[in-house]
Protein backbone atom coordinates (compact mmCIF):
# COMPACT_ATOMS: atom_id res chain seq x y z
CA UNK A 1 0.00 0.00 0.00
CA UNK A 2 1.51 3.13 -1.31
CA UNK A 3 1.21 5.75 1.92
CA UNK A 4 -1.21 9.16 1.30
CA UNK A 5 0.89 12.29 0.61
CA UNK A 6 -0.63 15.72 0.88
CA UNK A 7 0.00 18.92 1.56
CA UNK A 8 -1.75 20.88 4.56
CA UNK A 9 -3.47 22.71 1.91
CA UNK A 10 -5.13 19.82 0.61
CA UNK A 11 -5.63 18.20 3.84
CA UNK A 12 -7.32 21.94 5.07
CA UNK A 13 -10.00 21.62 1.92
CA UNK A 14 -10.92 18.04 2.88
CA UNK A 15 -11.15 18.19 6.97
CA UNK A 16 -13.10 20.03 9.69
CA UNK A 17 -11.32 23.26 11.49
CA UNK A 18 -11.18 20.82 14.51
CA UNK A 19 -9.91 17.78 12.38
CA UNK A 20 -7.18 19.15 10.79
CA UNK A 21 -5.41 20.72 13.87
CA UNK A 22 -6.14 17.38 15.66
CA UNK A 23 -4.56 15.05 12.73
CA UNK A 24 -2.68 16.76 10.71
CA UNK A 25 -1.03 19.26 13.07
CA UNK A 26 -1.10 17.10 16.32
CA UNK A 27 -3.09 18.69 18.75
CA UNK A 28 -5.77 17.30 21.48
CA UNK A 29 -9.34 17.86 21.41
CA UNK A 30 -11.01 18.59 24.57
CA UNK A 31 -12.08 15.95 27.15
CA UNK A 32 -15.26 14.70 27.20
CA UNK A 33 -16.47 17.02 24.38
CA UNK A 34 -15.78 14.34 21.27
CA UNK A 35 -18.46 12.63 19.53
CA UNK A 36 -17.22 9.46 20.39
CA UNK A 37 -16.50 9.22 23.85
CA UNK A 38 -19.90 8.54 24.99
CA UNK A 39 -20.64 6.63 22.07
CA UNK A 40 -22.01 2.95 22.51
CA UNK A 41 -23.17 2.07 18.99
CA UNK A 42 -21.68 -1.28 17.18
CA UNK A 43 -19.70 -0.29 14.37
CA UNK A 44 -15.96 0.40 13.32
CA UNK A 45 -14.17 3.36 13.23
CA UNK A 46 -11.87 4.44 10.41
CA UNK A 47 -9.31 7.58 10.08
CA UNK A 48 -10.87 10.45 9.38
CA UNK A 49 -8.63 11.67 6.58
CA UNK A 50 -8.24 8.49 4.50
CA UNK A 51 -10.91 5.94 5.81
CA UNK A 52 -8.15 3.58 6.66
CA UNK A 53 -9.91 0.68 9.29
CA UNK A 54 -8.55 1.71 12.50
CA UNK A 55 -10.38 0.23 15.46
CA UNK A 56 -13.71 -2.17 16.39
CA UNK A 57 -16.24 -1.28 18.70
CA UNK A 58 -16.06 -4.43 20.63
CA UNK A 59 -12.48 -3.15 21.70
CA UNK A 60 -14.25 0.40 22.69
CA UNK A 61 -14.07 0.75 26.57
CA UNK A 62 -14.98 3.56 29.26
CA UNK A 63 -11.67 4.38 30.81
CA UNK A 64 -13.28 7.34 32.26
CA UNK A 65 -10.79 9.74 30.63
CA UNK A 66 -13.09 11.47 28.07
CA UNK A 67 -11.81 10.09 25.18
CA UNK A 68 -13.18 7.46 23.16
CA UNK A 69 -10.56 4.28 24.44
CA UNK A 70 -9.66 1.16 22.64
CA UNK A 71 -7.54 -1.78 24.00
CA UNK A 72 -6.65 -2.96 20.77
CA UNK A 73 -6.53 -1.95 17.54
CA UNK A 74 -8.07 -3.45 14.59
CA UNK A 75 -4.84 -5.13 13.40
CA UNK A 76 -1.22 -4.09 14.28
CA UNK A 77 -1.23 -2.50 10.62
CA UNK A 78 -3.42 0.02 10.88
CA UNK A 79 -1.31 2.21 13.52
CA UNK A 80 1.83 3.38 13.73
CA UNK A 81 3.47 4.13 17.68
CA UNK A 82 6.21 7.04 17.87
CA UNK A 83 7.73 8.29 20.72
CA UNK A 84 6.44 11.59 22.35
CA UNK A 85 8.62 13.61 24.02
CA UNK A 86 6.18 16.58 24.02
CA UNK A 87 4.98 17.05 27.67
CA UNK A 88 7.39 15.85 30.70
CA UNK A 89 6.89 12.50 30.65
CA UNK A 90 7.34 10.40 27.51
CA UNK A 91 4.54 8.85 26.06
CA UNK A 92 3.32 6.99 22.59
CA UNK A 93 1.92 9.07 20.07
CA UNK A 94 -0.69 6.86 17.72
CA UNK A 95 -0.54 7.79 13.88
CA UNK A 96 -2.87 6.13 10.83
CA UNK A 97 -0.23 4.27 9.60
CA UNK A 98 -1.88 5.06 5.84
CA UNK A 99 -1.97 8.73 6.21
CA UNK A 100 0.23 9.44 9.17
CA UNK A 101 -2.59 11.43 10.84
CA UNK A 102 -2.22 12.02 14.44
CA UNK A 103 -5.08 9.98 16.41
CA UNK A 104 -4.26 10.10 19.66
CA UNK A 105 -1.89 7.77 22.17
CA UNK A 106 -1.58 4.97 24.01
CA UNK A 107 -0.68 3.82 27.30
CA UNK A 108 -0.24 0.94 29.80
CA UNK A 109 -2.85 1.16 31.92
CA UNK A 110 -5.98 -0.50 29.98
CA UNK A 111 -8.32 -3.70 30.58
CA UNK A 112 -7.64 -7.50 29.40
CA UNK A 113 -6.80 -8.66 27.21
CA UNK A 114 -3.91 -5.97 26.06
CA UNK A 115 -3.69 -4.03 28.98
CA UNK A 116 -3.17 -1.26 26.42
CA UNK A 117 -5.63 1.90 26.06
CA UNK A 118 -5.85 3.71 22.47
CA UNK A 119 -6.75 7.16 24.07
CA UNK A 120 -7.91 8.52 20.37
CA UNK A 121 -9.74 11.82 19.86
CA UNK A 122 -13.29 11.73 18.13
CA UNK A 123 -12.26 14.43 15.59
CA UNK A 124 -9.61 12.14 14.22
CA UNK A 125 -11.97 9.50 13.24
CA UNK A 126 -15.27 8.29 11.24
CA UNK A 127 -18.13 5.62 12.80
CA UNK A 128 -19.73 3.45 10.59
CA UNK A 129 -22.60 1.59 12.43
CA UNK A 130 -22.28 -2.23 11.66
CA UNK A 131 -25.61 -2.42 9.79
CA UNK A 132 -24.18 -0.52 7.23
CA UNK A 133 -20.85 -2.65 6.67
Amino acid sequence: MTKINKTNDEWKLELSDESFQVARLGGTERPFTGKYWDFEQEGSYTCICCETPLFKSDSKFDAGCGWPSFFQPLNEKAIDELPDYSLLAPRTEVRCSNCDAHLGHVFKDGPNPTGLRYCINSVSLEFTNKNNT
